[in-house]
């Protein structure tokens, strides 16, 4: 179970930078700068609690809880 769990750990965790970089401005050296609006958005959501969030942001999380349970479910 731990091997499937890292696997998914490790495929949420692409699929974030994918988007991460995909809102970011890369420059011809290689580096890349995060654009003010993704800064701000994603300070905020750092900051706010589960419950807090919209019924939007919460869904995207339970979306990845499932992918969890479906690991767990799996492996049982």
């Amino acid at each position: 179970m731990k091997e499937k769990l890292a696997e998914l750990a490790h495929q949420q965790w692409s699929g974030w930078m994918e988007y991460f970089f995909s809102k970011c401005m890369i420059h011809d050296d290689g580096t890349a700068t995060i654009p003010k609006w993704t800064v701000e958005r994603w300070k905020l959501q750092l900051k706010t609690s589960y419950l807090d969030l919209s019924e939007q942001e919460k869904d995207s999380d339970r979306n990845e809880a499932q992918r969890m349970i479906s690991v767990i479910k799996m492996v049982d």
